[in-house]
């Protein structure tokens, strides 16, 4: 997006470089990261660093409204009821895509958000491995509002562990087979935070526990990496185990399994701001068409809680949206036109970049930290979907300072 910074990046680029950069982010993982890296990171500007960073402040001061609960209530589905929900989560990850904007120029625009956990160890190693294998230019950093690496690592431990000293694991489904897996390995290592998988929990009274080499922990917290809608393509076993949770006492959670719904798709048609595109639930849209400007041949279908662009329809139709049996569960987005302005040797790229967010207690706010992005050359963004062509795939995002 800054054009003499991609022309010398690009310039300096050598496939030994990439090798060098592939290698050093696998080195600490004994099977090699299962998703394509990118070859480049992206380089953004000032002025569309401070129109993301507008945008996501609009949404986080959506989330911290007093009259948020009570929006998001139906946002929970029925038969849900965990205790221990605080009344609100400790991260928030927003997605805006790189597109279109007037006479040429680029603007974000929201694409989703969830109040769930990212790659938050990855990104770190990522930008570590770049600034090792390439000669980054100076001046930009992947880290927002004055954060640097350690700054980053002590403020993500932080909201992992919070400040109370209480035993904390690292809750997923089948951890080791998680694409995500060395995100997971990562946050072990630097954390201290003990995987666990879903089905290895048990009650002890309304205590939760797990045992390790023979020994019984009692759960205090949970830095939860459980998604939902994956939970409800796994065995029964698993559904029953996810269900204990409803039984336990005294956990405290990074973030709660309510947040998941709270804070997703469900919200954008609350929204109102330029980077936020119309949307609507589908269950409201079909009730309200003729009054609805939004129409089918300019909207993207998904659903509201799937993760990495599972069940997304990019071309609806009357018969396919016909065909969803609970349209309170979809929404109905305007298309957002991507821009291919990253210039690469093998045709221009698009990219999305998703910003993180931490809640700082001392300043009573969410505040941006780092980032993660897609890039990609196909009409799915997600690294799923991008893994034959070059210069696409997993990267972050170096913003001017």
């Amino acid at each position: 997006m800054i054009e003499a910074i991609r022309t010398a990046f690009n310039a300096q680029f050598t496939s030994e470089k990439y090798q060098q950069y592939l290698a050093i982010l696998n080195a600490p993982f004994k099977d090699p990261i299962p998703f394509r890296i990118a070859e480049t990171p992206v380089f953004i500007d000032k002025n569309f660093k401070a129109q993301l960073l507008d945008a996501g402040d609009y949404i986080c001061d959506f989330i911290t409204d007093p009259s948020f609960a009570a929006k998001t209530t139906l946002a929970i589905p029925q038969g849900i009821d965990i205790p221990g929900e605080t009344t609100l989560p400790e991260c928030v990850v927003i997605d805006f895509a790189i597109a279109e904007g007037p006479g040429g120029t680029c603007q974000p625009q929201l694409i989703e958000l969830q109040g769930f956990p990212s790659l938050f160890a990855f990104e770190l190693l990522q930008a570590q491995a770049l600034e090792l294998a390439y000669d980054l230019p100076k001046g930009f950093s992947p880290f927002l509002n004055g954060y640097n690496q350690a700054g980053y690592l002590d403020f993500f431990k932080k909201i992992v562990l919070g400040d109370q000293g209480k035993h904390t694991i690292l809750l997923e489904i089948k951890p080791y087979e998680q694409k995500t897996r060395h995100d997971l390995l990562l946050t072990e290592a630097w954390l201290n935070v003990p995987i666990v998988c879903l089905s290895e929990i048990y009650l002890n009274g309304k205590t939760l526990c797990y045992q390790k080499n023979g020994v019984e922990y009692k759960i205090e917290r949970i830095y939860n990496r459980v998604v939902y809608d994956e939970l409800m393509q796994q065995a029964p076993n698993f559904i029953a185990q996810f269900k204990l949770l409803e039984q336990t006492e005294n956990v405290a959670w990074v973030n709660h399994p309510h947040h998941f719904f709270r804070i997703s798709k469900y919200i954008l048609p609350l929204l109102n701001h330029p980077a936020i595109p119309e949307a609507h639930l589908l269950s409201d849209w079909k009730k309200n068409q003729a009054a609805d400007k939004l129409d089918l041949a300019t909207s993207i279908c998904k659903p509201l809680f799937s993760f990495g662009g599972q069940g997304v329809m990019l071309d609806p139709t009357i018969d396919t949206i016909n065909a969803i049996n609970d349209p309170e569960n979809w929404i109905l987005q305007k298309k957002v036109s991507y821009a291919a302005v990253i210039e690469t040797p093998s045709g221009p790229s698009k990219a999305e970049i998703r910003l993180f967010y931490f809640w700082d207690s001392q300043l009573n706010r969410y505040v941006a930290t780092n980032n993660l992005t897609r890039i990609s050359k196909g009409p799915m963004i997600g690294v799923s979907y991008n893994d034959t062509a070059t210069w696409i795939g997993g990267s972050i995002s170096y913003f001017e300072q």
